[in-house]
Formats: structure tokens, sequence, C-alpha cells
């Protein structure tokens, strides 16, 4: 049974811009009629350019210019029959499946938006990378004070988390063994942890006073347990002698040799009797134990820390020479946050300005300076037609004055012997919080309004047979703050804004 589709033709012609005139119906003939079965045949559709039909082979339906469109009606009568147009089940569920992935990646891009307005908006500054940093360098986070300038977090900061984003390396010379201890050379790459290159003397004179910890108390801080860590582990025991070890933990007088198991065995290894008396007796009628150092005759790796009894209270400061110890070289020391130092970091919030305008190393003749070193001053200008720094803002006095980036001027910096270190010079920047670093603006992107900073450190060696002094800061660097325009910067203290070119600069 043949079923027929009726097919109605509905011309319908514009006679103006508002109102459509409906022609005459045009009925098809009983030959045009369709079935569902039967191939449908080819109209072509011409305006007045196709006036003929010379090879009588097509159909043409000639048309007005004018009309819009010509659309096919279908009885509703055949309403519910699939077309072809029709979605079979694949083609559904990958549409399904690619509105899940549409889904997923709106999502993925509202959450990051979130994210990133949190981190920009709700603290006013951007640390940059703690982040997305160059060797998964770790800086600190950002802690608001009242005068909502960025301060770091120290609860936050330890040795071990806070990594160089470039390498170097740097001799001493003249390393004598009236230093024992000293290397002759410190080495430090990009990714590698502050507490793997400094040592306990660097930070001497900061305030710190990491010094003053024992193993005791860096146990409790870190929860570490002491029994898990060999002699070895103690670097600066090493290079103890048996007097020495006795100075820092005076208890281990009273004991007797062979109570202690390494020293029982230093002794034996260094031919000196032993009659089974106290140690405290074997050093005075032993004055050459003086010139004998502990990792000469035996492997510190062989015993327990625990082992010399009284050496966990013992303040690391008592030990000779304990300056020349790496922090990464004492059991937890690097794991400490700088707020459990017996002396906590500070910031100097004397003076806090805002950041006005980054300007890029085009910049040139800048003599308004209020950057430098503790050894050249700190309004030091710059004329090398390199001078990238940030005008500050924030008061009549203050207003552009300039910060010149440390990337591209170098001032005098250091003092003593290991002043000559890095041909005594250290990247300009100021010094907010404290001796410890050296804050050094860096990379300024004029574009964005945005500049870099870095922390730089120092070698020290105070006290000691001989005092060597401190080097410039220029161990680094180590990422911290980005600063944008408008954001709030510390400047600290001294704090001088000059008024008029240096008397002899050009």
């Amino acid at each position: 049974m043949n079923q027929k589709l009726d097919t109605n033709w509905n011309f319908n012609e514009p006679i103006n811009k508002k109102k459509l005139k409906v022609l005459p119906e045009i009925k098809p003939t009983p030959e045009d009629k369709l079935k569902v079965n039967e191939t449908f045949n080819v109209i072509h559709i011409a305006n007045n350019v196709l006036n003929t039909n010379n090879e009588g082979d097509i159909n043409v339906v000639k048309v007005n210019d004018n009309i819009v469109a010509i659309v096919p009606f279908i009885n509703a009568s055949h309403a519910t029959r699939p077309t072809p147009n029709t979605p079979n089940k694949g083609d559904i569920w990958r549409q399904q499946k690619m509105n899940v992935y549409r889904y997923l990646i709106f999502t993925g891009l509202l959450i990051s938006i979130v994210i990133h307005g949190m981190i920009r908006y709700s603290t006013g500054y951007n640390i940059s990378n703690l982040l997305i940093q160059k060797a998964n360098a770790q800086i600190p986070s950002v802690a608001k004070n009242t005068n909502q300038a960025p301060t770091p977090d120290w609860s936050r900061m330890t040795f071990d988390n806070m990594k160089f984003s470039e390498g170097g390396s740097v001799e001493f010379p003249n390393v004598k063994d009236s230093n024992p201890g000293m290397k002759k050379k410190r080495v430090w790459s990009s990714g590698q942890s502050l507490g793997d290159v400094m040592e306990l003397g660097d930070f001497q004179d900061t305030g710190f006073k990491i010094e003053n910890l024992n193993l005791n108390s860096i146990s409790k801080i870190t929860g570490i347990n002491l029994d898990d860590y060999n002699l070895s582990d103690l670097q600066l025991l090493d290079w103890q002698t048996l007097p020495e070890l006795v100075a820092a933990i005076p208890g281990l007088s009273n004991l007797t040799v062979d109570a202690v198991t390494p020293i029982a065995d230093f002794l034996n290894k260094s031919s000196i009797p032993n009659n089974g008396s106290t140690i405290g007796e074997l050093i005075q009628n032993n004055p050459q134990l003086k010139d004998i150092e502990l990792g000469e005759y035996i492997d510190l790796k062989q015993y327990k820390i625990t082992s010399i009894p009284g050496i966990d209270t013992a303040q690391l400061n008592q030990f000779a020479n304990w300056q020349n110890t790496t922090i990464a070289k004492v059991p937890g020391l690097s794991s400490v946050p700088f707020n459990q130092f017996p002396g906590i970091p500070v910031p100097d919030m004397t003076l806090v300005g805002k950041v006005d305008i980054v300007l890029r190393e085009v910049e040139n003749g800048r003599w308004k300076s209020i950057s430098g070193s503790y050894q050249e001053g700190f309004n030091v200008p710059c004329y090398n037609k390199q001078c990238a720094h940030i005008e500050v803002a924030g008061s009549d006095n203050l207003t552009g004055a300039a910060w010149m980036s440390g990337k591209y001027q170098q001032v005098k910096g250091g003092f003593g012997i290991l002043g000559a270190l890095n041909g005594g010079k250290e990247p300009t920047g100021r010094h907010p919080f404290g001796k410890a670093f050296k804050q050094v603006l860096w990379e300024p992107n004029e574009a964005n309004g945005s500049i870099t900073s870095n922390m730089y450190f120092r070698i020290c060696k105070r006290g000691g047979f001989i005092d060597l002094g401190c080097s410039p800061y220029f161990i680094g660097p180590v990422p911290f703050f980005e600063y944008r325009e408008k954001d709030p910067i510390i400047l600290g203290t001294p704090l001088t804004v000059p008024t008029k070119p240096i008397q002899g600069q050009p």
C-alpha cells in the first residue's frame, strides 16, 4: 500500500517591509505528487536571469527577485513519522560526552579565576610563584599587618623550604688550619635549599641567635627522634678535640672513659692508654689530646648521636668553631620555623611607602636614590644608563624617590678579609627585614607595572682565632615578594631622600 505525502507550496512575496502578500496557491499535478518510497524531483528555482529551459530536461520555477524563501509544508498527519535528521544513539552519546567535557573545562576555568582572585586581591600582593618560580623555589607567605604591607610569615619560613633560583660559587682565599671546619669553597645550585649552603656563623650577627639552640630544643620544635641520627650528622663533631668536647659538655669530665663508647674507641685508636680514669683526668694527663680531632681516628657514622651523654643539651655555640657548621648538618635545624628561633625576626616598620611607578632599565641619571648598602650608604645614584627602579610615594618628601634594581646596579659591600669576595660588590637594595638578608628589587615589568624581588645572603666568620668579617650580600638569589604599582612596600631605616645630586656626579 502506497502512502501519499501531501505537500503544499506557499509563496510569500514581500509587498513592503512590514507586510507580506500571500500569492495564489500552486496546486501540484498528479504527476508531481510524491510517494514515500519515491525519489524527489529536483526543482531549480531561478530569477529573471534564467528565462528559458532549452534542454527541457530540468524543472524550472521562475520566481520574482523579491521572494524571500520557499518552504515545504508537511501535513500534520505525518508529523510523527521519523525524519532523516533524527540523531541516532551514537550521536546522542557523543554529544553528551562533549557536554561533559565542556562542563569540566568551564568549571576548571571558573575555579582558576576564583583562586587567582583570592590570592591577588585577598592579600593585595602577588608573591612570585611561591610558588611559580624557577627550580621550584619556594618563598614565604604574606602576612598582613596594620599598615597592609607584605611581611614574611616567619612561621612558614625554614632554611629547608627556601630555595635558590640560580646557582653560583665562591672560593675562600688563604684558608688556614687555624680555622678548623672552614670550607675552601661555597657552591650552590638552582633548586638547592638555603640550609644546604649557609652556615651557622653566617647568621651570627642577625639577631636570630640560632647558635643558642641545642639538639633537645630542636627535636621538640620539629618532632625528630635523636636516636635516628649518628654523630656524623652533627658536622661540628668532626673537628672537635676531646678537650673541646668536654668544654662544650662539662658533665663528660666526670664519666669514666669506658662509659662513653665513642671516646673509648677514639683513645684506643689514637694509642693513648686508658687506665680506667675519668675523661677529665685523662685529658689532664695527656695534653697532646688538644691537637687531635675526633674525626681523625673514629668513623662518626658508627655511633648514635645519643651515645655521648649530655650532647643534646649543649648549646651549639659551646662547641669549637661552631660557626663553620652547615645548617643542614645540625639534625632538624633546617626544619625549624624562623619564628621559633631564640631571636624572632622583626620587620622594620618605621617607614612604609607605596610603589608609585615601575620603570625599566632604559632609565638614566637617577640621583634621588634610597637604595645602596651598609658600606656605601643607601643613597647610591645610578648613571650607568641601566637604571631600572621603582619610584615610591607616601609623603611629600618621599614622592619620586627611587629604589634601584639590583639586577642592573652593584654597590660596595662586606668588610674584613671576606669583604673582598665577589670583588667587594653586592646588588643594591635595602634591609627592611634586618641583617639576615638583603632585599633586592630585580626584574621590572613596565607593561603591567610590577617588579620582582630577591633575598641575598652573606658569609660571615666572626670571632674565633681570627675575625674574618663578612662578605658582601651576594649569596643568592632566593625569590621573595613581587610588587605592583600602588602596593605598599616596607622601606625600613635608615632612610634619607636626596634633595639634589651628590657633588661630583654627572
